[in-house]
C-alpha cells in the first residue's frame, strides 16, 4: 500500500472513531453545576431542567449545588474542566454578565471560555414597594422619590446580586441617589419590606409571588415586555412610561469551551424539547420563570445575548447611583 493510501487510511480511522465517540455520547452520567445553594430559583429551574434533559439523554444528569464567591468559583471550575459534555453550568447573569464588572480579577471570560448550549428561562424583576408606600402608578413612584429621596430606602441583596443591579439601572433611569440597604438573603429583606422597615426593591418575579398574591406588598411594574400571567393587573414598566427598565435574571446552560459541535447540538435539541415538556412549562408558570422564545434558544442567541449583558451591565453598573 502506497504512503498516502496509508495516510488516507489511518484518516479514515480517526475520524470514524471520532464520530463514533460523538454518536455514542452520552455514555455515563452528567453533572449540571448549579453555582448557587439549594432551594432557589436558580436550583429549581435546574432540577426541573435536568430531569428532562435525563429522559431525553437516556442518562442521569445530576445536580451539584456549590455557592462559592457569588457563583464565580464554581463557574471558573467548569470553566476549566474537560470540554466533554459530561460536566455543565446553569450560569445566569450575575455569572456571565455582572461577575465581570464586580470581579476586575475574574478567572473566567464570560464570552471566550464557554460552549453556548442554549437560554433555559427568564425571570423578569419587579419593583415592589412597602404597601402603605405613597405611590400606585410607576410614574406616581418616580415623581415621589425624586422629591423624597434623602427619606426613602431600597433594598437589595449585596452588591452584584440581582437586587442590586436591577435597582442601580432603576435609580440611573430616575436619577436618584436613595439610601440602599444591603441584606445578608432574600427572605430577610421581603420580611423587612413587609413590616415596613424599607420602602421598595427590584426583585426577581418568583422571588414576590406570594407576598403580591397576598396583599403584604404593593407591586408598582413589572420589568419585562409584557405582563406577567401570573400577576396580571401589573403593569409593565414601558407601560408607566419606563422603557429602558426591562431586566430579568436569566438562566442558561453552558459547557467549557471546546466542546465538540455534535454534542453541542444534541444538548441543545435536549434542552429545546424540555422547554417544550408540559410538566416544565407548568412548573415555570408557578414560578414566574419565562420560557424563551424558539428564536432565542439557540447556541449563537445565547452568545449574543451574553456578549450584550456583558457591555449592558458595565455601562450600567459604572455609575454612580448609590449612598
Amino acid at each position: 500500500m502506497s504512503n498516502l493510501k496509508l495516510i488516507v487510511a489511518g484518516l479514515s480511522i480517526l475520524l470514524g472513531g471520532a464520530n463514533s465517540a460523538v454518536a455514542e455520547w452520552p455514555e455515563k452520567q452528567i453533572t449540571l453545576v448549579v453555582p448557587f445553594a439549594a432551594g432557589g430559583t436558580n436550583d429549581t429551574l435546574s432540577r426541573v431542567i435536568g430531569e428532562n434533559l435525563a429522559k431525553t439523554l437516556g442518562k442521569p444528569v445530576i445536580i451539584e449545588n456549590d455557592p462559592g464567591a457569588a457563583g464565580t468559583t464554581p463557574t471558573s471550575r467548569v470553566a476549566k474542566s474537560s470540554p466533554d459534555g459530561y460536566t455543565l453550568l446553569m450560569g445566569n447573569m450575575g455569572t456571565h454578565a455582572v461577575a465581570p464588572v464586580q470581579y476586575p480579577n475574574l478567572k473566567y471570560d464570560p464570552t471566550r471560555d464557554f460552549t453556548p448550549i442554549g437560554l433555559a428561562g427568564e425571570v423578569p424583576a419587579v419593583l415592589v414597594a412597602r404597601k402603605d408606600f405613597p405611590a400606585n402608578t410607576l410614574a406616581e413612584f418616580v415623581d415621589y422619590v425624586r422629591k423624597n429621596q434623602d427619606k426613602v430606602n431600597e433594598a437589595h441583596v449585596g452588591a452584584g446580586s440581582p437586587t442590586h443591579t436591577f435597582c442601580t439601572l432603576l435609580q440611573s433611569l430616575m436619577g436618584t441617589k436613595t439610601a440602599r440597604v444591603a441584606y445578608r438573603g432574600g427572605a430577610q429583606a421581603m420580611s423587612d419590606l413587609v413590616g415596613g422597615q424599607v420602602d421598595f426593591s427590584c426583585i426577581s418575579l418568583s422571588g414576590a409571588i406570594s407576598q403580591i398574591h397576598g396583599g403584604t406588598v404593593k407591586a408598582i411594574a413589572i420589568a419585562s415586555a409584557e405582563r406577567a400571567d401570573v400577576i396580571k393587573d401589573v403593569p409593565t414598566a414601558k407601560e408607566g412610561g419606563m422603557p429602558e427598565f426591562q431586566v430579568s435574571t436569566w438562566n442558561a446552560l453552558f459547557a467549557p469551551r471546546g466542546l465538540p459541535k455534535d454534542v453541542q447540538s444534541k444538548l441543545n435539541g435536549a434542552l429545546v424539547a424540555a422547554l417544550e415538556a408540559k410538566e416544565v412549562r407548568t412548573r415555570f408558570l408557578e414560578l414566574g420563570i419565562a420560557i424563551p422564545e424558539k428564536a432565542d434558544r439557540t447556541p449563537e442567541a445565547l452568545q449574543k445575548l451574553v456578549d450584550s449583558e456583558v457591555r449592558r451591565w458595565a455601562t450600567v453598573l459604572a455609575q454612580k447611583t448609590t449612598k
